[in-house]
């Protein structure tokens, strides 16, 4: 029967709704059954929030404490997030919008050829992290131990203790022809040389550096995309040279 009536209404007449009549347009544009139930509608949504914020200040507790205070505060009546550290620096960003974890860890095995390789070939001087030599004399007394003497044992000039290597004897010292004018300007190529290997050297090591964060992060980020196994709390945010830090449930696979 609904059917057969839309059917009958097909040929009704549409009614409109009047226009102004001339005497009333000094007053301007008269409003309409439409524009009457928008504003309407759209005052009673306000009124309807203003009871819910009412209310809800009404009933505050003021000894209430959300986790998301630690990270806000209000200043002069306004309420501000806190500036948190930056999670990623820019390269890293780049390349976690450009590639993926594969990429990220071919060009970090490609880096840490390359350290190895500028290792090799430039004389590290990082005598801290060398292990100390000691070379070991035993004596008869205590009396010869307080007078001896490390430069006449070993036959070599005293300023040449220090060497662990390449330290030559004083008869050897005698025979050796030194140069008395020495190349300055081989000097000063190999100086340069050197430098600029060390440089290098250093600028790859952060490089390195940088791409093992990254890959961390994405590899924690493809773990947190599995929503079977949420980690359960988080110890530690990222920041631009550490990854996150979270700890998940153990659970026992067979």
């Amino acid at each position: 029967m609904s059917s057969w009536k839309k059917v009958a209404k097909t040929g009704q007449r549409e009614h409109r709704e009047r226009h102004q009549p001339e005497v009333r347009q000094h007053l301007g544009l008269l409003e309409k059954k439409k524009d009457y139930k928008l504003r309407s509608r759209a005052y009673h949504v306000k009124q309807n929030k203003l009871k819910k914020l009412y209310r809800k200040a009404m009933y505050k507790n003021p000894d209430e404490f959300c986790f998301h205070m630690v990270n806000s505060e209000i200043k002069d009546g306004f309420h501000y997030e806190k500036d948190k550290p930056e999670e990623h620096s820019d390269a890293q960003k780049k390349l976690m919008l450009t590639q993926d974890a594969n990429y990220i860890n071919y060009k970090l095995n490609n880096e840490l050829k390359k350290i190895e390789k500028v290792k090799s070939t430039v004389a590290l001087l990082d005598i801290e992290e060398r292990p100390k030599n000691t070379h070991i004399f035993y004596v008869d007394s205590k009396s010869k131990a307080k007078n001896f003497d490390v430069a006449k044992q070993l036959q070599t000039h005293p300023a040449l203790l220090d060497r662990p290597f390449n330290r030559p004897t004083l008869d050897s010292l005698k025979n050796m022809k030194l140069q008395d004018n020495l190349d300055e300007d081989l000097l000063k190529k190999t100086s340069k040389q050197i430098s600029q290997q060390y440089n290098e050297l250093s600028k790859r090591i952060d490089r390195a550096q940088e791409l093992s964060v990254l890959s961390r992060k994405l590899e924690i980020k493809k773990k947190l995309s599995n929503k079977n196994e949420p980690p359960c709390r988080l110890v530690k945010p990222a920041t631009k040279s550490n990854a996150p830090i979270y700890v998940w449930k153990n659970i026992r696979k067979r």
